[in-house]
């Protein structure tokens, strides 16, 4: 059978240090993770996670630049830690979670801040206000077993130089094992899923020619130039 036009290609996302590559399933995004965030987006308490979607082809790696997109005037900027999942899991508990884990890699959850504050308050879904192209510059994945603890360590970002967002992974308000058993009561994960887990406060607005710079742990970083 022929198809009516060339399949697609899947997004895949190098792993450090060898020739194997991620091929990505899905991407799910987890909101208000900090409780900074939370607060400077006008929440307080700790709520259950939450979660929304971007299109796997969304994602850009490593990026040496990011075209600046259309139809918004404020774009933001969220660094994030990502999970890779490697197997299957459903309603997963406390080890099931661990162990579903492959490694982690560092992204950033670009949004059309305006778009996404116009839809909430006519309540409408603000899929185009994440989900857009190139929306979701990621680094290359570490496998966990060369990480020693990434629960804990520094995740920053930068525009121009000027530190922005600034925080550790030890405040996140679920931890990473504990959003992916939430989410797999929700759904099936698989293998080649990603998980964005949440920004810490200070998110802001880039504009073209700025470049970002983002690093968690000093293991993993993201430079680029807003176009």
């Amino acid at each position: 059978m022929t198809t009516l036009f060339p399949i697609p290609e899947h997004s895949q996302v190098p792993v450090l240090g060898s020739d194997l590559t991620f091929p990505v399933r899905r991407v799910y995004c987890v909101g208000r993770n900090y409780v900074a965030h939370a607060k400077e987006m006008g929440h307080n308490e700790r709520e259950t996670p939450f979660f929304f979607n971007k299109p796997a082809d969304a994602l850009v790696v490593n990026p040496k630049s990011v075209p600046y997109p259309t139809m918004t005037e404020e774009l933001h900027h969220e660094v994030e830690l990502v999970l890779a999942i490697n197997q299957e899991v459903s309603d997963a508990d406390e080890a099931e979670a661990q162990a579903c884990i492959y490694g982690y890699a560092l992204g950033i959850d670009l949004t059309k801040r305006d778009l996404q504050d116009e839809a909430k308050l006519k309540g409408r879904p603000w899929d185009l206000s994440k989900g857009f192209d190139q929306s979701a510059p990621i680094s290359s994945i570490l496998p966990l077993d060369d990480i020693k603890d990434i629960e804990k360590g520094p995740i920053s970002l930068s525009v121009n130089d000027e530190i922005r967002q600034e925080g550790e992974l030890n405040q996140m308000i679920w931890s990473p094992t504990e959003i992916v058993q939430e989410l797999s009561r929700h759904i099936i994960l698989k293998p080649g899923d990603l998980i964005f887990t949440g920004t810490p406060s200070g998110v802001g607005s880039v504009e073209r020619g700025d470049r970002v710079v983002a690093k968690v742990n000093e293991a993993l970083d993201l430079d680029f130039i807003v176009e």
